[in-house]
C-alpha cells in the first residue's frame, strides 16, 4: 500500500519543478526587459547623491534638451534596426543639413541676384536633403544588394564630403538671418521655449508619438516588424519588402536632418564636422532600449529611455568633472554591456520557453491517481 502512494507523488513533483523553473526564468526575463529603466533610475540616484546640482529642474530641462537631439536621431535609427539594418550615415547627415541651412540662410546667387528663402523653406529643403541621402541608402540596399553596413558607411563619407565641399571646410558663423531679407526665426528651433519647454523637447515628443502611431496603427508598422522578424516569410506573405526598407532609411535620414537643424539653430552656426559619432549614440540608445540588432524587436518607449540613459550618463559625468577620455571609455563599456544583456535575455527566454513547454507536456501526460489509491490512503 505504501508503494502505491510514492510513484504519483514523484511524478507530480517533476512538472512542479519544471513550472517553478519556468516562473523563475520569466521573472528574470521581466528584469531584463526593464533593464533600461533600472539603469536610468540608478544613474539618477547615483548622480543625485554625488552632486546637488544634478536633480534640479533647470538642469533636468537642460539635460532633456540634450537628450532630445539624440532621441530624434535614435527614433529614425529604431525603424532601420527593426527591419534588421543599420544606418551609419546619420551623423554626417546632421552636419550636411546644418551646412545646407547655413548656405541657404546666407543667400543664394541666382542669375546675378541674391535670393533669401524664408526659414520654413530652408527647413523643408534641409529635411529633404536628409531624406534624399536616405533614398540613396535604400536604393543601395534594395536594388544593388549592398550590405547596409557598407552602404551607409559609404554614405557617411559621401555626406560628410559633400558638407565639406559646400562650405569649403569653413563654419557658417551667423544663422540669425536679417529682418530686411525676411529670413529670421531660425533660432527658435534651438532657443525657443513654447509653453516653457525648449522646442527640441517638443519635437522629440511629437516625433515619438508619430512613430508610435506608425508602428502600432498602420500597415507599415506590421510590415516592418514582419520584415525584421522573418524577411523571407514576410515576402511570401505579400509584404513590399523593398518599399519598407527604403522608407525606413528615408525616415532615418529626415530625422537626422531635423537634429542637425536643431544643433545649428542652438549654436547659431553650422560646421561640416557637426554630428560626428552621433550615429553611435543613436545605435547605443536603441540597443540599450531593448531592440535587437537582428531586427523584429524594439519599442519607441525603450528607445527614448535608452536615449535618456546615454544623455544623463554623459551630462552627469560632465557635472562631476570626469575627463572626456573616461566618458568615451564608459560609454563604450555601457554599449558592450547592453549587447551582452540582450544576448542573456534571449538565452533566458529560450530556456523559459523550453521549461514551460516541458511543464505543460508533463502536466498533460500525467495520469490521475486511481480512486482506489486515494481511498486506501484515506482509510490508512
Amino acid at each position: 500500500m505504501t508503494s502505491t502512494t510514492s510513484t504519483p507523488a514523484a511524478e507530480t513533483a517533476r512538472p512542479d519543478r519544471a513550472a517553478a523553473t519556468a516562473r523563475r526564468l520569466s521573472l528574470l526575463n521581466v528584469a531584463f526587459e526593464l533593464r533600461a529603466f533600472i539603469a536610468l533610475a540608478v544613474l539618477i540616484v547615483v548622480f543625485s547623491v554625488l552632486s546637488d546640482a544634478f536633480l534640479t529642474v533647470p538642469n533636468l530641462i537642460t539635460m532633456t534638451k540634450h537628450v532630445a537631439i539624440n532621441a530624434v536621431i535614435a527614433l529614425g535609427m529604431l525603424l532601420v534596426i527593426l527591419k534588421g539594418g543599420i544606418d551609419l550615415s546619420v551623423g554626417s547627415i546632421v552636419g550636411l543639413s546644418g551646412v545646407v541651412a547655413g548656405e541657404l540662410l546666407g543667400g543664394l546667387h541666382v542669375g546675378g541676384v541674391i535670393a533669401y528663402p524664408p526659414v520654413w523653406v530652408v527647413i523643408v529643403l534641409c529635411v529633404g536633403v536628409g531624406a534624399l541621402v536616405g533614398v540613396v541608402n535604400g536604393v543601395l540596399v534594395t536594388r544593388f544588394n549592398v550590405a547596409p553596413f557598407i552602404a551607409t558607411l559609404g554614405m557617411l563619407y559621401v555626406a560628410r564630403g559633400a558638407a565639406m565641399l559646400i562650405s569649403d571646410g569653413a563654419t557658417y558663423p551667423n544663422l540669425a538671418g536679417n529682418p530686411a531679407f525676411g529670413n529670421t526665426g531660425f533660432g527658435l528651433l534651438g532657443s525657443g521655449r513654447p509653453l516653457g519647454l525648449p522646442t527640441s523637447i517638443w519635437i522629440m515628443i511629437v516625433l515619438a508619438v508619430a512613430v508610435v502611431l506608425l508602428l502600432a496603427k498602420s500597415p507599415f508598422g506590421r510590415w516592418l516588424y514582419a520584415t525584421g522578424g522573418n524577411e523571407r516569410a514576410a515576402d511570401l506573405s505579400g509584404v513590399p519588402i523593398r518599399r519598407v526598407k527604403t522608407i525606413v532609411y528615408v525616415i532615418s535620414g529626415a530625422c537626422a536632418a531635423v537634429a542637425g537643424l536643431i544643433i545649428a539653430s542652438e549654436l547659431t552656426s553650422a560646421a561640416p564636422q557637426a554630428g560626428e559619432t552621433y550615429e553611435l549614440n543613436a545605435i547605443a540608445a536603441v540597443v540599450i532600449g531593448g531592440a535587437a540588432l537582428s531586427g523584429g524587436r524594439g519599442t519607441v518607449r525603450g528607445t527614448l529611455v535608452g536615449a535618456f540613459v546615454i544623455g544623463f550618463l554623459a551630462d552627469g559625468l560632465v557635472i562631476l568633472g570626469v575627463s572626456t577620455f573616461w566618458q568615451i571609455l564608459i560609454k563604450g563599456a555601457v554599449i558592450i554591456l547592453a549587447v551582452m544583456l540582450d544576448q542573456g535575455q534571449q538565452r533566458f527566454k529560450r530556456r523559459g520557453a523550453a521549461a514551460a513547454a516541458v511543464a505543460a507536456t508533463r502536466h498533460h501526460d500525467q495520469p490521475a491517481p486511481p480512486p482506489s489509491v486515494a481511498a486506501t490512503e484515506h482509510h490508512d
